[in-house]
């Protein structure tokens, strides 16, 4: 079959930049290898999808390159996303700090795509695995229903992560044989994990959830961590995530904004424990095991100036080795992937293969969790769709 516009992959990029290539009125096949589009989508926020987040910028994404998705979302931004759902009357709330989900179920985000595909007389062909991709002076698209042929290709293939939802390294495998440059794929938004050893130490404390600030190579997220049977998880942890390097330890601030020292001093006074002190800002549980860990077992009349001093700063700069993430099997999202160096910020073009783009995951532009992956599938596949 002979198109303009081959897209593969049909998540929220390719859904994306197939309508909007068919809106300017380019014949686009739509080709996706699982039997149904948009699997992510539909499991995303909880079943309610948080389709983006009012505040982004280009400061919510991790890239080499942290200016090139700047263009592509000043082009498509979350109120341009905002109002197509409204204007096919799906109802949405802002959960908190910016993030907006269906009021309903994110099944209404796939089927306005499919709509939107539908208007555009995109051709969408699911159970469709593509076998082989090769370039004379068309693209060729050898798949398990038959040969495609276009002008243009749009890669929308995603990353490694949920690898039971479909994920591939196809995406990455694709750019190579096109002589593109891959930024090694990791775990992003992930649980990390803790060696045996701090394991056995917090075991009791899984499911315990406590707020703090965590910063690892040069950032820092103030959220909730959560103690799991196996490490670390919650948003701070999972934010974090994107940053952490194996060998690099978190630094914990349990008592943000707090002058511990003073704290300490004024329950030293009182006669207080230091569980029973720390548990007016801390969860009880998670109080009394921090307190038999790290700090000296008996009152706090009976510290000295300087243990008092250490715990306060042990406080404020809890450090965690973890041993390692939980992979993609639990990661949201891949970081790096196909080099920014080799696209065009504007076209998602391959620089060096006219015809080629890349967008949404597959590319080495990660956001941050509240929406934002989603605002970078949104504007890549707006921008790519607009160019095809």
């Amino acid at each position: 079959m002979r198109v303009d516009v081959i897209v593969i992959g049909g998540g929220a990029a390719g859904l994306m930049c197939a309508f909007v290539a068919g809106g300017r009125g380019r014949r686009v096949a739509l080709l996706e290898h699982n039997e149904r589009v948009g699997r992510k989508i539909e499991i995303s926020g909880g079943g309610r999808c948080n389709f983006t987040n009012l505040n982004t910028t280009a400061g919510n994404f991790i890239s080499r390159n942290p200016h090139f998705a700047k263009s592509a979302l000043a082009r498509y931004t979350p109120a341009d996303f905002v109002k197509l759902v409204g204007r096919h009357g799906i109802r949405y709330h802002e959960k908190k700090l910016g993030q907006l989900f269906c009021d309903e179920s994110s099944r209404q985000i796939v089927e306005m795509l499919l709509e939107e595909c539908d208007a555009a007389r995109v051709q969408v062909f699911t159970g469709c695995r593509v076998e082989d991709v090769g370039k004379g002076e068309l693209f060729q698209v050898k798949t398990n229903r038959g040969e495609f042929e276009s002008e243009s290709l749009v890669v929308a293939t995603g990353g490694l992560s949920i690898p039971k939802l479909g994920a591939t390294d196809f995406g990455y495998r694709l750019a190579r044989q096109f002589g593109l440059k891959v930024v090694q794929p990791e775990p992003a938004l992930v649980p990390l994990t803790l060696a045996p050893r701090d394991l056995s130490k917090f075991q009791s404390l899984s499911g315990v959830s406590v707020p703090a600030v965590v910063s690892c190579g040069g950032a820092e997220f103030a959220e909730n961590v959560l103690v799991t049977h196996r490490g670390l998880s919650g948003p701070a942890v999972l934010q974090i995530s994107s940053y952490w390097s194996r060998g690099q330890a978190l630094s914990l601030d349990l008592l943000p904004g707090e002058d511990t020292r003073a704290l300490l001093e004024r329950k030293r006074a009182a006669g207080a424990e230091l569980h029973t002190a720390l548990a007016q800002h801390l969860p009880k549980r998670f109080a009394q095991v921090w307190a038999e860990l790290f700090a000296p077992p008996r009152p706090l009349h009976a510290y000295t100036d300087a243990q008092v001093e250490r715990v306060a700063a042990l406080l404020h700069d809890w450090r965690i080795l973890p041993a390692g993430t939980e992979g993609f099997q639990k990661a949201e999202v891949t970081r790096g992937g196909v080099s920014t160096d080799e696209l065009s910020s504007k076209t998602m073009e391959a620089r060096g293969v006219p015809g080629l783009y890349f967008i949404g995951e597959v590319v080495d532009v990660t956001g941050h969790l509240g929406g934002y992956n989603f605002q970078w599938a949104w504007a890549s596949g707006h921008a790519a769709g607009e160019s095809a």
